[in-house]
């Protein structure tokens, strides 16, 4: 018997195979500290093995045997459980230094020795992901800066990054935006408009995965100037002219008619009561205090000669005379 132990333990520790592999394709992942099943596709059995062998790195750590010799390494006696009826083998508490290939060696009772392999790769979980910026403090302003972000993990095996804005994929562009090789680098050269806002980052490995998020400011504009409100205005009646612009950050504004400043400076100008006086262009002008850009737009207002608001009472008494008048002929 002992010749038979030693015969099946020279097998694993070879990597010989009798027929084909009883583990599943690999490999096989878990996260240190967790824990891993190295399932056999045996089937269940009543019948007692007549020796089982697991090793790793070539050093035999587990054996079962019919008779009941059984030996378990020291340093695994409190990490793993056997399955004596499949031969599947549970190993917890898991550390960087278990990744490797482990070998099972299974001799049923009336069969010939079955063996298989399986490749183990251990994780630490990523935690501490974070999007840096290392010119944090550098006013980005668009078509004249470049801006660096860098994704990273306080701790963990980082295997892929994908980077998004504003919760949408970011895919690079030959000219502007590229990527370093491990894509942990984003490179924007120059920066435009609509590099401004949300970006996000994910590293993952086999497994854990954590998303790590930064606001770009990219300072722009004024452009894409409007200004909305009516072209013709009844006299008498209210009217409201409405100058919107982008701009990062938001431009002041400066209202001018027929090229006289109006001391008005908020983006809504206002005409309480229409008047002819009122009729002309109305110029606003947007100014960005970060880039010193200036940009301006202008609506044509015209009176027109519909009656004011209180004509309808108006007509209404008239009406009224007309038919007291008919009724007194």
């Amino acid at each position: 018997m002992e010749y038979h132990i030693i015969a099946t333990l020279s097998l694993v520790l070879s990597g010989m195979c009798v027929g084909g592999s009883i583990l599943p394709a690999g490999p096989l992942s878990g996260a240190a500290g967790g824990a891993v099943l190295f399932s056999t596709t045996l089937e269940p059995t009543t019948r007692p093995f007549i020796s089982v062998g697991w090793s790793f790195r070539g050093r035999n750590f587990i054996t079962y045997t019919v008779t009941g010799s059984d030996f378990v390494d020291e340093a695994y006696a409190a990490r793993v459980t056997l399955d004596r009826t499949t031969g599947s083998l549970q190993l917890r508490d898991l550390v960087l230094g278990d990744s490797g290939d482990y070998l099972v060696s299974i001799t049923p009772d009336g069969e010939q020795q079955k063996t298989g392999t399986m490749q183990l790769n251990v994780y630490a979980p990523i935690t501490g992901a974070s999007i840096s910026n290392p010119a944090s403090s550098a006013t980005l302003i668009a078509g004249q800066s470049a801006a660096t972000l860098t994704c990273d993990a306080a701790a963990g095996n980082v295997s892929t990054r994908e980077w998004m804005q504003n919760g949408r994929p970011l895919l690079p562009s030959p000219d502007r935006v590229t990527f370093s090789a491990d894509a942990k680098m984003l490179y924007m050269n120059p920066v435009l408009s609509d590099n401004h806002g949300n970006y996000q980052c994910r590293v993952s490995n086999a497994v854990s995965a954590m998303t790590a998020a930064y606001n770009l400011t990219v300072n722009y504009g004024p452009q894409n100037m409007s200004i909305v409100g009516p072209r013709e205005a009844a006299l008498g009646i209210r009217v409201l002219l409405r100058c919107s612009a982008d701009s990062v950050p938001p431009p002041t504004y400066r209202w001018a008619l027929d090229g006289n400043d109006t001391r008005v400076t908020t983006s809504t100008y206002v005409v309480e009561r229409m008047e002819e006086s009122h009729a002309g262009n109305y110029t606003c002008t947007v100014n960005n205090r970060v880039t010193k850009l200036q940009n301006s737009t202008v609506i044509y207002l015209r009176a027109s000669g519909s009656a004011p608001y209180w004509s309808f009472t108006l007509l209404l008494i008239l009406s009224l005379n007309v038919g007291e008048s008919l009724l007194t002929c």
